[in-house]
C-alpha cells in the first residue's frame, strides 16, 4: 500500500454516501453499499469496531438495540453470535434477515469495485487504542493483495483510536472528526499526523476551511443533506462532504440535487 503523497491531488470522491446509503437502507450493511453504488455513489463511510474476540465488523452504536435485534453492548458478543443477528427488519421489512457485515467483506466489495471508503473507527468505550490497532493491521492484511488500490481514509472522534491505527499502519492515511472546533483542535490533528479534518458541517465557513488548507490539511464535513448548505460549503472550499441525502444529490454533479 502506497502512502498519499500531500503534494498530489486529493484522490478520494467529493461526495460520500454515509454508512453506505444514508438512511435508504439499513445503515452499514452491504446492502446499503449496493444501493449507493446504485445511486452512483463511489466514496463511502462505514463505522467500524471489534467484536469480543477482536474481529473487526461494522456497527455504528455501541449496542446492539436500535440497528438489529440483538441486546446489549456489540462489544461484549464474540462475532459467532454477532454475525447471526437481524440487521435489516428495524429498517423495512424488505431487509430482514441482512446480516452485520465483518470489514474483511466490505473491503471485498469496495476493492472489487474500485471504490474509495472512509472508515470511522468507532471503538467500545475503553478500548479506543485496541480498536485502532486492530483495524489498521486488519486493513494492511486487505489492502496487501491489492497494493495500488487506494487506501481507505480513517478517521475518528477519538484520538487515542487514531494513534493505534497510526502506530500499526502509518502508511494509511488519517483524519480527525470533531463535532466541536475545541482548543488546539488544528494542533492535534497535525500532531496525530492527519491529511484531513472532518467536521460537522456547521463549523465550517470559508474562515475555517482557509485555516484548514494553510495547515496543508483537506477539509472534509458531515453530514450535509440540503442543497444550500452543499452549495454554501462548495463555494468556501470542501474537499469532502459526506451525506444521507443519496437519491438527492449526484456525485457526477457537485452541489445538484436530482
Amino acid at each position: 500500500m502506497q502512502a498519499l503523497n500531500p503534494q498530489a491531488a486529493w484522490p478520494y470522491p467529493r461526495w460520500i454516501a454515509h454508512r453506505g446509503a444514508g438512511k435508504l437502507a439499513p445503515e452499514n450493511t452491504l446492502a446499503a453499499f449496493r444501493l449507493g453504488a446504485a445511486h452512483g455513489y463511489r466514496g463511502f463511510e462505514c463505522d467500524v469496531k471489534l467484536s469480543a474476540e477482536g474481529v473487526p465488523f461494522l456497527l455504528h452504536d455501541a449496542t446492539l438495540e436500535r440497528t438489529t435485534n440483538g441486546q446489549g453492548t456489540a462489544g461484549d458478543h464474540p462475532w459467532d453470535a454477532l454475525s447471526r443477528l437481524d440487521a435489516g427488519s428495524w429498517h423495512s421489512r424488505g431487509y430482514a434477515g441482512e446480516p452485520l457485515p465483518r470489514l474483511d467483506a466490505i473491503a471485498a466489495y469496495v476493492l472489487r469495485n474500485g471504490f474509495a471508503l472512509n472508515i470511522e473507527i468507532k471503538p467500545t468505550p475503553g478500548v479506543e487504542r485496541r480498536t485502532g490497532e486492530v483495524v489498521g493491521a486488519e486493513v494492511l492484511r486487505l489492502w496487501a493483495a491489492q497494493p495500488q488500490a487506494l487506501p481507505p481514509l480513517f478517521s475518528s472522534f477519538q484520538p487515542e483510536s487514531l494513534a493505534g491505527a497510526r502506530d500499526t499502519a502509518p502508511q494509511v492515511p488519517r483524519a480527525l472528526l470533531l463535532d466541536s472546533l475545541r482548543e488546539g483542535w488544528l494542533e492535534e490533528a497535525l500532531a496525530l499526523g492527519c491529511v484531513a479534518v472532518v467536521c460537522n458541517h456547521k463549523l465550517l465557513d470559508a474562515a475555517v476551511i482557509g485555516r484548514i488548507h494553510a495547515a496543508g490539511l483537506r477539509a472534509l464535513c458531515y453530514t450535509v443533506n440540503e442543497s444550500a448548505d452543499a452549495r454554501r460549503l462548495e463555494a468556501a472550499g470542501i474537499d469532502g462532504v459526506i451525506t444521507d441525502a443519496v437519491d438527492r444529490f449526484s456525485p457526477a454533479v457537485p452541489g445538484t440535487s436530482d
